[in-house]
């Protein structure tokens, strides 16, 4: 650790930055049918409220990676928060005929995010020697889940309060203004690649063009390929977040034998909210915590000496997406069967679906020098969206919207069409799991190049070992890296 008391004091701060943020991101989902009802829109347009969102998140992202590599992060952030914090208030006054001004603003929301979401893991990288990283990585990340399910709890049970869904998005804004104090009071501006020099690797600081800096990050296979795992997860925890609570409110209408889920009691949409959100963060913090302790496991080799790899955190990330893979499969296609069952399913699943949640951003670290990491993290932010939850929970209600069309409208063929466009999700996760596997295999290599750029006195043979093609053994890392 660089400082331990200023470290301390700002993951703490950070986390509760990553915390609102994650709040807020599922405060809409948790009132989703009454936003619905309010400005009277469909499935496909409900899923549209997270796309704009995400549509801004991902191109403000490359652009606060970018000065995230450059100028101070801190005060990036702090710009972000403010336009975060305006854009969620004010969304909550557009009238109902209004719809496309509500979109405009939710959508501005993303870049606020995409401000501290592509630079809050940098700094930690700078605050944090590698053998302490993964732990902290771990408690920082452990605000998704718990933010995820806060979201739906606060934004369903407060709108069930006040009578009015507005106010269940607003309350997040008080959380965010103590948070941007404390960012601004609290959290300081560590030097880039200060951790590494603790451990006695010294970053190769050449002034490279933007341009140069993606092309070196193309050419790292690891990067890449866990990237496009991600993607495939981000795909299905988007779409599953936003639309479950949906279709278990049209299962319990529909095994009722209502003509509608609003002729479902109040008590019961408070109590899908409250499980679904508990589920969530439950689950979430399971998934974030186990994966951790297996990627341990696989790092240090306590199952054995035949288990000990540098490539842990890959081989556990590809572990929760195999896991979750068959409870989807299962919960799309035999949840309405049973509500208990349903629950058993969602619990599952959030927790595989969470085990790489802070494995990716060590991975990430390890393959990619200091002086790039905003860079990465901003188009891994940008690709993941883009192909993952941004496009997801549209792709989901215009699915389900077409295959609906020409039935009776009832919470039957509500549940029914939205069920079946769900099960794209399962075959999206077999996908996250091959390539998260692919880039275990991938890992040492690229681990070993950026060791040895980043190693103060490098020798002319290692040098060409660097390029060594055998990815298969952890011999490379065992000699030149500690991590």
């Amino acid at each position: 650790m660089v400082n331990e008391t200023r470290d301390y004091i700002s993951i703490v701060i950070l986390f509760c930055v990553n915390l609102v943020n994650n709040i807020d991101r599922f405060t809409i989902a948790g009132v989703l049918p009454e936003v619905q009802s309010y400005y009277d829109i469909n499935d496909s347009m409900g899923g549209m409220i997270q796309t704009v969102f995400l549509i801004s998140f991902m191109i403000a992202s490359p652009i606060c990676g970018y000065l995230g590599d450059r100028f101070n992060r801190k005060y990036i952030m702090m710009v972000g928060m403010v336009i975060w914090l305006i854009c969620v208030c004010g969304s909550t006054f557009i009238p109902g005929n209004l719809f496309p001004l509500f979109l405009v603003l939710r959508s501005l929301v993303g870049i606020g995010e995409a401000s501290y979401v592509n630079i809050c893991p940098t700094m930690i990288s700078d605050m944090f020697t590698t053998d302490k990283r993964t732990r902290v990585y771990m408690l920082f990340y452990l605000a998704v889940p718990v933010g995820s399910g806060l979201g739906y709890i606060i934004s369903s049970n407060v709108a069930s309060l006040t009578g009015y869904w507005q106010w269940g998005v607003r309350v997040t804004g008080i959380g965010g203004v103590i948070a941007l104090l404390a960012l601004l009071f609290l959290v300081y501006e560590p030097e880039r690649g200060a951790a590494d020099k603790v451990e006695g690797k010294e970053s190769v600081r050449r002034t490279t063009s933007y341009m140069k800096d993606l092309r070196i990050l193309l050419r790292c296979p690891t990067y890449v390929v866990t990237t496009m795992g991600y993607t495939c997860l981000i795909f299905v925890s988007g779409t599953l977040t936003w639309w479950m609570p949906t279709i278990i409110e049209y299962s319990a209408a529909w095994t009722r034998g209502y003509a509608s889920i609003k002729q479902l009691p109040s008590s019961f949409k408070n109590q899908t909210g409250i499980i679904f959100g508990l589920l969530t963060t439950a689950g979430g913090i399971i998934g974030v915590l186990l994966g951790n302790i297996i990627a341990q496991c696989f790092l240090y080799g306590w199952l054995g000496q035949w288990s000990k790899t540098k490539r842990g955190h890959l081989i556990a990330a590809g572990l929760g997406a195999m896991i979750a893979t068959p409870c989807l499969l299962a919960l799309f296609t035999l949840g309405h069967k049973s509500e208990i069952l349903t629950w058993v399913l969602v619990g599952i699943s959030c927790t595989g679906l969470c085990f790489n949640w802070s494995l990716n951003v060590e991975v990430f670290n390890q393959v990619v020098a200091p002086e790039r990491r905003s860079t990465a993290f901003s188009y891994v932010t940008l690709v993941s969206h883009l192909f993952g939850d941004a496009s997801g929970p549209y792709i989901i209600g215009a699915i389900s919207d077409s295959i609906k069309s020409g039935h009776v409208d009832s919470p039957e063929w509500d549940y029914k069409s939205l069920a079946y466009a769900s099960l794209l999700a399962p075959f999206m996760m077999a996908a996250s799991t091959l390539l998260y596997l692919l880039a275990a295999i991938l890992f040492k290599r690229d681990a070993a190049n950026l060791e040895r750029q980043m190693t103060s006195h490098i020798r002319n043979d290692d040098k060409k070992a660097a390029y060594s093609l055998d990815i298969w053994s952890d011999d490379c890392l065992d000699n030149t890296s500690k991590f």
